[in-house]
């Protein structure tokens, strides 16, 4: 493959671009195509698909490992998307791939998710885009396991191309490569966060909150990411941005509208 017929791939991610598991992405793609990386300047996780609109950008190229491809942006991870075809890479890569996640983004934690955000943004511009998380927030986590199968899927993405209006969501259980059972396609599991608000209250006597809460999963299929996960596997599920709930449709159109 000549130099000019490589793939273009973007990197992004939402805990910003020290990120030990951005690293671990882009090193997972290198030799898959040619690399740009525009990332936060700053973690950005729990932001979903937030865009900047009443504040300015900034985007600054940074000196890491020798590569001259690394941008740091002021906005959120879809700012990072958009702000990377429209001025940076001046057209559409050819696959988009956000992450290593540090921490888990299986079952409703896609809502809520920068990382996964990222990558929906690169499929809205019609770009084969996948997020990648590992269930470890630690900072000097193991993605050597986790960088195998990202290449591998990434590999994929680029020689088969995804169905239309879809992205992966790929999450990679704790454990090293020897231990993982292989991959599983599975659903999302209908799952939730049951939060609480801690009440607290700062030196000067005002009072603040601080989120808690626990993860609670009480769909028994083994077909979902949160199954897979917990027996050894990593999940892949397709998600599509199109939140239309089809099945829903004959039950509203059988109400009766009129007002008069």
């Amino acid at each position: 493959m000549t130099q000019s017929k490589r793939p273009v791939i973007l990197v992004t991610n939402d805990d910003g671009i020290t990120a030990p598991g951005l690293h671990a992405l882009v090193d997972a793609m290198k030799d898959l195509g040619d690399i740009t990386v525009v990332a936060p300047d700053s973690p950005q996780s729990g932001m979903g698909h937030a865009i900047t609109i009443n504040n300015l950008l900034r985007v600054d190229k940074v000196d890491l490992h020798g590569n001259h491809n690394w941008y740091q942006c002021s906005g959120t991870p879809v700012d990072c998307v958009k702000l990377a075809i429209d001025k940076i890479l001046h057209r559409k890569p050819d696959l988009c791939v956000s992450g290593i996640n540090h921490g888990s983004n299986s079952s409703i934690n896609v809502i809520y998710s920068g990382t996964m955000s990222a990558a929906m943004e690169g499929a809205i511009e019609g770009i084969p885009s996948a997020g990648f998380s590992m269930l470890d927030y630690a900072l000097d986590a193991d993605f050597s396991a986790a960088k195998i199968y990202a290449r591998r899927i990434a590999q994929l993405i680029l020689e088969n191309g995804l169905p239309k209006g879809t992205l992966l969501n790929v999450n990679i259980p704790k454990m090293t490569f020897d231990e993982i059972k292989g991959v599983k396609v599975c659903r999302q599991a209908m799952a939730k966060w049951v939060e609480e608000f801690d009440e607290r209250t700062d030196p000067t006597k005002r009072k603040y909150y601080w989120l808690t809460g626990k993860f609670i999963n009480e769909d028994k299929g083994q077909d979902t990411d949160e199954w897979a996960l917990a027996n050894g596997y990593i999940s892949v599920v397709p998600v599509q941005f199109d939140f239309t709930a089809h099945h829903a449709i004959p039950f509203l159109n059988g109400l009766d509208y009129n007002v008069k």
